[in-house]
């Protein structure tokens, strides 16, 4: 793996505007996060459902709009909440970074064939002009993802959900990116072929060079998978730790919360492990609690968790938390 950069996020912020009677208001999806991935790795991005870890994907590449911060590509700035000026067209990064969603069937026209799903990038950024080696480069494309050159004439609904999501795979490496997002890749499929799927994603990450931000909510998949693990709780980053360190240290109350809560497959370690239960709804991303955002569920909070913001910092090389009693 590489030291070099590839990716830098800077107090990144997404708030989605609603209306709530004559006030407009804000869903704070993702609040001051920031993080980066070096070239090669792959970052795995865990919480519970509605934390924002979807949102800050498509963020990061900007199919969301930024509400602030900073996106830094490569050296380069693609995003700068307070330099209009800096923001880039992002057509000319669409070919280095791109995206495989989580409901496959969802993401793909039932017009289309798979041909001209795959097909469609090379069209768009016109790296394929000739007819004859556009065809070529579909067939191959589908040969790298387990799937038939015959299959290019055939539309989605003929196709099971890991085939499915084997053409979105495809389509996302066809314009040949080094970045990819993947959104929770394998929650939509069977159990039975989501371990196909992400040996897949690691054999084409040693073969091309990829790098990876693996977005999921089951952590036995994530900590098979990544480099680094970061932790997000109601548009926050709570952790961030190389992925080992993270199941051996965890120092975030909630992480502590997440791994416990991961079966064991010894039944008779499994049975004596202790289950923390968390008390309390999830609080509203519309109207967040003062100070850290787990303190109204947190078993260990105190006065000063109620109203003080804690520093997302580094605690030991690399291990950063946002807590006060870390």
């Amino acid at each position: 793996m590489e030291n070099k950069v590839l990716l830098k996020i800077e107090n990144l912020r997404k708030f989605f505007a609603i209306k709530s009677g004559f006030r407009k208001k804000y869903v704070q999806a993702v609040d001051d996060v920031s993080f980066e991935i070096r070239k090669g790795e792959t970052l795995g991005l865990v919480g519970e459902s509605g934390c924002g870890k979807t949102t800050l994907g498509r963020t990061v590449l900007r199919l969301h709009e930024p509400t602030a911060g900073r996106i830094i590509y490569d050296g380069e700035v693609i995003f700068d909440g307070k330099n209009v000026k800096q923001n880039k067209n992002m057509k000319d990064y669409r070919h280095k970074m791109q995206i495989i969603f989580q409901d496959p069937s969802a993401s793909l026209d039932p017009r289309m064939t798979v041909g001209e799903i795959v097909a469609e990038a090379l069209d768009i950024h016109n790296l394929y002009p000739d007819k004859g080696k556009r065809k070529n480069r579909v067939a191959e494309l589908l040969d790298m993802v387990g799937l038939n050159r015959e299959h290019a004439n055939r539309y989605p609904h003929e196709f099971s959900g890991g085939q499915q999501q084997r053409i979105g795979i495809a389509r996302a490496l066809a314009v040949e990116p080094e970045f990819i997002v993947c959104d929770e890749p394998i929650s939509a499929l069977d159990v039975s072929i989501q371990a196909q799927i992400v040996n897949m994603l690691e054999e084409m990450q040693n073969r091309l060079g990829l790098t990876y931000l693996f977005i999921a909510h089951d952590l036995s998949v994530v900590r098979h998978i990544s480099s680094r693990i970061g932790v997000m709780y109601l548009g926050n980053m709570v952790e961030l730790v190389d992925a080992k360190e993270l199941y051996k240290n965890p120092l975030h109350p909630y992480t502590k919360t997440l791994l416990s809560a991961v079966p064991i497959p010894d039944p008779e370690v499994n049975r004596n492990s202790q289950r923390i239960m968390l008390e309390g709804e999830i609080p509203s991303a519309i109207n967040p609690p003062s100070g850290c955002r787990f303190h109204t569920r947190c078993p260990v909070a105190t006065e000063n968790c109620k109203t003080q913001v804690p520093e997302f910092r580094e605690i030991e090389q690399g291990h950063f938390v946002a807590c006060h009693l870390v």
